[in-house]
């Protein structure tokens, strides 16, 4: 291996090495999670064959299909795999697909903030009106998983939109 070569590959590990980190807590969060949404349904479902009532099992299964649905739509972003309509971009020259990739970064990052501040703004209403949610624990705090996931997407989006630009100005200057 030429020192040039291993030099970089030395330099670029600890980049590489965060992103695989949170890849890999952001899979464990939805594992988890998960994890607890087959317990607490299958509990459930067995506690009701014995006649036993669990009241606060179907609020926290609501809590947990929302917090493994922001988790999954996070992890998504990650990896670009979000639902997309790009019947017409396939078609487009090389160019013109990155351009049209920096957009929808831009606009996907764009509807996350906006996203992000009226989740914050649900967040903080929760936590000013004193509200309650299983068990007395504040409604606020499992709430926040709604500004912190949209925050993290519109981030992913906001990098996917500078990737983009940075592609098109290559391509440019190699045109």
């Amino acid at each position: 291996m030429p020192e040039d070569a291993n030099a970089e590959s030395q330099a670029g590990a600890p980049s590489r090495g965060l992103p695989r980190a949170l890849a890999l807590a952001e899979n464990a969060v939805l594992v988890v999670l998960l994890a607890m949404l087959v317990l607490v349904a299958g509990g459930q479902i067995l506690l009701r064959q014995l006649d036993i009532a669990m009241t606060w099992s179907d609020p926290l299964a609501r809590l947990l299909v929302l917090w493994i649905g922001v988790f999954g739509a996070v992890a998504a972003s990650r990896e670009n795999q979000h639902i997309a309509i790009d019947a017409l971009s396939r078609f487009l020259p090389a160019r013109l697909q990155l351009a049209a990739g920096a957009l929808v970064g831009l606009f996907a990052s764009g509807v996350c903030a906006v996203l992000t501040y009226e989740a914050a703004r649900f967040v903080q209403f929760e936590y000013e009106g004193h509200t309650a949610a299983l068990g007395g624990v504040p409604a606020w705090s499992l709430a926040v998983v709604l500004p912190l996931g949209f925050a993290l997407i519109g981030i992913r989006y906001a990098i996917y939109f500078v990737t983009r630009v940075r592609a098109l100005v290559a391509a440019r200057t190699e045109a």
